[in-house]
Parts: C-alpha cells; sequence; structure tokens
C-alpha cells in the first residue's frame, strides 16, 4: 500500500504539472490532527481548476493515480437527484487500497466552494483562496439541545417506536427493521450524542454515525447500545427495542435534568405499556 507520503505527493505532483488546477484543498479526517490514523483514510481532495469539462469528458488522467478497484461518480449517478452541479466527484478506491474522494472544482464558482474547519490549503498557485485557520474539528462537535430540539427528539422516539410494534405484530419484518434503525435508532443516537456531549463539555466529537460511542458512553451504556442491535428474529427484535427503550429513557432523563427540561414521562409510561401490550398480543 502506498504510503501517506507518496499518496499526497502524487496528488500535488499531478496538480502542478496540470496548468488547468489552480489551487489544492484537503478535507475530511486528513486534515484532522485528533483522528485517528489509519489504512482506511480516504483523501478528500478538491481540485480548483481555470476549466471543469475536460476533466470529465477525457478521463484518461485517472491511469496517473494507480489501479481502480471500483469507481463513482456521484454527480452522474441516476439514482442521484438531479439538481445542477458546480463541481464533479471522482471517487475511486485503488488496488492497493487507498481512496482517493476527487472532486473538481470551477475556479469562476469558487465562491460557492464550502470550506470547513478541516480544511487545509496544499496548492496556490495564484493566492486565490481565502485565508484558513489551523485545522481541527470545530464544525464537526455537537452542540446543546434547545428545549424544544429535546421535545421533538423524545416525542419522534417514542411515537415511531409504535411503528416497529405494529411492524413486529404484522410479521412485516422489513418494515419493522426500517423504523427501527431508520428514525427510532436516529432518536436514540441524537440523545447519546448530547449525553456525551455533557460529558466532554461539546469539546469531543462522537464522530459520523456515532463511530466514537465505544470512546466516550460508560461501559454499562455502550454494552446496553450493543444489544439494540438484532437479527432478523422477531423475539431478538422485540427485546432489542425494550433495551433501546429502556437506554433512551435513563440518558434523556438526564439529559433532561442536566439542562431543566421536562421530559414527557407520561408519554414514556404510556407508549412503554403500549409496546408491551402489542408484544403480549
Amino acid at each position: 500500500m502506498r504510503s501517506e507520503r507518496m499518496m499526497l505527493d502524487l496528488i500535488l505532483g499531478f496538480a502542478k504539472e496540470d496548468t488547468r488546477i489552480r489551487a489544492v484543498v484537503m478535507s475530511g479526517s486528513r486534515g484532522d490532527p485528533t483522528a485517528p490514523r489509519d489504512r482506511f483514510q480516504d483523501y478528500d481532495i478538491v481540485y480548483v481548476v481555470s476549466e471543469l469539462e475536460s476533466f470529465v469528458a477525457d478521463r484518461s488522467w485517472i491511469q496517473r493515480f494507480g489501479d481502480i478497484l471500483i469507481m463513482q461518480t456521484p454527480d452522474e449517478n441516476s439514482l442521484a437527484d438531479d439538481d445542477p452541479r458546480d463541481s464533479f466527484a471522482f471517487l475511486m478506491l485503488f488496488t492497493d487500497g487507498n481512496r482517493i474522494d476527487l472532486t473538481f472544482h470551477p475556479l469562476d464558482k469558487l465562491n460557492k466552494l464550502h470550506f470547513d474547519s478541516l480544511s487545509v490549503p496544499l496548492l496556490d498557485k495564484d493566492g486565490i483562496l481565502p485565508p484558513l485557520p489551523p485545522p481541527g474539528n470545530r464544525d464537526y462537535l455537537p452542540m446543546p439541545p434547545t428545549a424544544n430540539q429535546f421535545s421533538d427528539c423524545c416525542n419522534e422516539f417514542w411515537w415511531v417506536s409504535t411503528y416497529i410494534a405494529k411492524g413486529l405484530w404484522r410479521r412485516e419484518l422489513p418494515y419493522a427493521k426500517t423504523m427501527f434503525e431508520g428514525p427510532v435508532r436516529d432518536m436514540l443516537m441524537m440523545m447519546l450524542t448530547w449525553h456525551i456531549g455533557i460529558k466532554t463539555g461539546f469539546k469531543e466529537s462522537p464522530g459520523k454515525a456515532g463511530k466514537y460511542f465505544v470512546k466516550f458512553l460508560e461501559p454499562r451504556h455502550w454494552e446496553a447500545f450493543v444489544r439494540t442491535y438484532a437479527d432478523g428474529d422477531y423475539e431478538h427484535i422485540w427485546q432489542a427495542l425494550f433495551t433501546m427503550c429502556d437506554l433512551f429513557r435513563e440518558i434523556a432523563i438526564g439529559v433532561a435534568e442536566h439542562f431543566g427540561f421536562v421530559y414527557a414521562l407520561d408519554e414514556d409510561k404510556q407508549v412503554t405499556s403500549y409496546l408491551k401490550a402489542v408484544h403480549r398480543m
């Protein structure tokens, strides 16, 4: 597998040689000094270019970066939205395991290029890039909830839990699992993120899709969280749902106490009773 130094030399070498490329910016986890380093980290790269279409029309330049294992071009994916694009991305996984997410962004639309707190300028031939502060995860830190956000999270969790019960009773496995792993889990993840925020002073990121939960959650909370992942057995899903409800309740009450919010305990009790009744049916 090519090293980080080799990959960056390749990315910058190509940019320096091609007169159409006027600037290079890296973002993502490789710009985060606190992110764990491993072989699966992507190279999230933006090439600011004087013109875009020639890179899209003639793709022979891809060979410069290595042998492709699989590639995706989301801007021409028929399954995606048909919104007009300002840029064009090539997501490339190479046979040696390296991955580059390479976006070409036109220079005349530089004002539409989003620079987040992980953006690192690698090359600027014309001094066109705005001044960027040192990279950090500032834009990815959780924010404390408002009272309305907390209330809406709780309501959504308990409301859609009833959909899971209905799906399980009807033996509609895809529907039940979709509700479980979609809106209900999303609300649990949101509540756990606020819990972690309280523990860390909202100065640590739980990571995309909660990938760092294991680092920040108390062991018993992590163990309970793991038990919320069930297989396709109906009774296992029921037990995972009850575990999820217990975990959500405990964490939500703690969040409410910390911020002085009101936790709708009556709503919780009524829905929990309903779930148990449907389980017995």
